[in-house]
């Protein structure tokens, strides 16, 4: 635990369980559309740091005052022009409440009378409206182009000492830089939302959690391929591993209409798969099937859930539109069990990559023609010699051709695209680079990695504001993506330029 001094925004949804009687689905689709599009983005590109989501409201960490009211001005702003183009039933109102105080950090999360404070300053808030401390009106007084109505002493239920409050009467939109100004996600239609979590290994062998976590993954990746189903990514979905799982926690979390779970058995040559579709509002199961296999038919059974799921969700879909888009299987179960040994192995020191390279390589050996590991070895040798382990260019002249193979034997799988897009970078073919990190983007438009290529490229040609929109856009797409370094890092450029 750490104790820090932070600007907390507390946002939550006027009238939302009105909302939620009156249209379940649509109030929650709208209430995703909007986190996604308009909260998190915004929150993101002031600065901000979003704590947790709790149902129909939202806690944010800022480091700075200013931050934190620029923040939840914008925020109004953009969500009152979504409101002026949105039917009445659609309408989302916020409220909005800001603090400065003391907190309590343990993990991810922040505690305190200082969140206390600003839940109870957000109750005081108008429908659209923003209610802040008095600690934070003289942080910002005169130092934005807002005025502040005085509410006087409030006393605030469980807080002892008495408060006082400001009204913000919002003044004429300031002129924000490029880096505030994230790019546009989604369009007006919301489609349907989804997050696989990682299937249950049934094995008595535990060892076998590779083969589970590969198939799951997969999944993933296949179903990510649909423009028209937002798919959470495995970096998000993954960390509900284990336990008994409450799925209408983790869909208002993870902000998704649906969640896929299942489990794998292996018994001998045979392997049991089971999987459910569940609707994260209701808790009611809109599929289940058990597929009892052998062994060579597993890619047989991913297809199937694949085409079910999208069949569900987006029943205008044909499948011979699915059957195009998904990736070329292996020829050889025993390379694809390699690429999933692999993939589980912890890259947080040599010995494991040395093992994943004859993981690899051998997967080559037994099919020849498996594109995947191809890209995934010359991944490998690009993260060894960005990282300069091997002290000379040999690897990344044979990622480069490694990459390129990958690509000829399997364009439509968005790992190859983006291993050549990484080699053509570190090649300095900045045209080729943006070339193959769009057609991955393309194939799996609700993964993340592509989008951080994208903001690499952009950084290195100097664009550190569009490289700033793709890094946002990345942990939009994945709420707990990794981009804090790299977002800061264009920042910093974008200040040294200006």
């Amino acid at each position: 635990m750490e104790r820090r001094l932070a600007a907390l925004l507390m946002a939550d949804v006027v009238g939302y369980s009105r909302l939620m009687e009156e249209d379940e689905s649509g109030t929650l689709a709208a209430l995703t559309e909007r986190r996604a599009s308009i909260l998190v983005p915004t929150v993101i590109a002031h600065g901000g740091r979003v704590v947790k989501l709790m149902g129909d409201g939202m806690l944010i960490e800022f480091g700075s005052a200013i931050n934190a009211v620029a923040a939840a001005v914008d925020v109004q702003r953009k969500m009152a022009a979504a409101n002026a183009l949105a039917s009445e039933k659609q309408r989302i109102d916020l409220r909005i409440g800001i603090n400065l105080g003391d907190v309590i950090g343990q993990g991810t999360d922040v505690f305190g009378e200082g969140v206390n404070i600003a839940a109870r300053l957000e109750a005081l808030a108008d429908p659209g409206g923003i209610c802040v401390s008095g600690k934070i009106h003289d942080e910002v007084r005169n130092k934005v182009a807002c005025q502040f109505e005085d509410m006087g002493e409030q006393k605030l239920k469980n807080i002892s000492t008495p408060v006082r409050a400001f009204r913000l009467m919002d003044a004429d939109p300031p002129q924000s830089s490029p880096a505030q100004q994230p790019r546009t996600l989604r369009s007006s239609h919301t489609p349907p939302s989804l997050a696989v979590l990682p299937f249950t290994n049934m094995s008595s062998d535990l060892e076998q959690r590779y083969f589970s976590d590969g198939l799951t993954e997969d999944i993933i990746t296949e179903l990510a391929r649909f423009r028209d189903l937002h798919v959470i990514a495995r970096n998000s979905s993954f960390r509900y591993r284990g336990g008994d799982i409450d799925i209408v926690r983790v869909g208002r979390e993870l902000g998704v209409q649906y969640i896929l779970e299942g489990s794998v058995r292996r018994l001998g040559d045979r392997i049991r798969i089971t999987a459910q579709l569940v609707e994260t509002s209701s808790g009611n199961h809109l599929w289940a099937e058990r597929f009892d296999r052998n062994q060579d038919e597993i890619f047989a059974v991913q297809d199937q859930v694949i085409r079910t799921i999208v069949g569900t969700l987006i029943g205008r879909l044909k499948a011979v539109g699915v059957e195009r888009a998904l990736r070329k299987p292996p020829a050889s179960l025993e390379a694809y069990e390699c690429v999933l040994r692999a993939d589980a192995l912890p890259f947080d020191n040599l010995e494991p990559e040395t093992e994943a390279v004859k993981l690899y390589e051998r997967a080559i050996e037994l099919d020849p023609h498996y594109g995947r590991a191809y890209g995934l070895l010359a991944n490998l040798y690009l993260n060894r010699w960005s990282r300069d382990l091997e002290g000379d260019d040999e690897k990344l002249s044979e990622a480069f051709e490694l990459s390129r193979t990958a690509v000829a034997l399997d364009p439509t799988d968005p790992i190859c695209q983006l291993a050549l897009g990484w080699a053509h970078l570190y090649r300095q073919s900045f045209d080729l680079s943006g070339h193959h990190f769009r057609k991955a983007h393309e194939l799996a438009p609700n993964k993340p990695v592509a989008l951080t290529g994208l903001g690499f490229l952009h950084h290195a040609l100097g664009k550190p504001a569009e490289a700033i929109g793709f890094f946002i856009e990345a942990r939009v797409v994945d709420p707990y993506f990794e981009t804090d370094m790299v977002l800061a890092t264009a920042r910093m450029f974008l200040l040294l330029r200006s």
